[in-house]
């Protein structure tokens, strides 16, 4: 069982910065390739970003790459996502998910865990 938990969302003005933040705990974190994802209003649930257990290989939706960085520190069992150069197109609940292998993925559904989702809201 792993317990996923975000928050650091909130509300910024377009052009601004976000930083989520993923408490994960029940298992070892480090055990744990982690994503990603959100959903807009009227939208199916996308891919944001994936990292590898260690770190070490990282992964981009096309829409967020060069203004987004996933990163993780496994000794404090949180994943995080920098959002930078927020625009109003990326508001949306946003997820952290857990998967039982070392490769992160970009398809939801080789995910294992999810959180409950934290509001990111971008204004124009």
């Amino acid at each position: 069982q792993v317990q996923l938990v975000e928050s650091g969302g909130g509300l910024v003005q377009a052009g601004g910065s976000l930083r989520l933040s993923c408490a994960a705990s029940g298992r070892t974190f480090s055990s744990l390739a982690m994503g990603w994802f959100r959903q807009a209003p009227g939208k199916e649930r996308e891919f944001v970003a994936a990292v590898s257990r260690g770190g070490s290989s990282t992964y981009y939706g096309d829409s967020v790459k060069g203004r987004f960085t996933i990163s993780r520190d496994n000794a404090k069992n949180t994943l995080y996502l920098q959002m930078n150069s927020l625009k109003p197109e990326d508001t949306a609940v946003y997820y952290c998910a857990a998967r039982l292998l070392n490769s992160p993925a970009r398809d939801l559904n080789e995910y294992d865990y999810w959180g409950q989702g934290a509001q990111v809201t971008v204004s124009s």
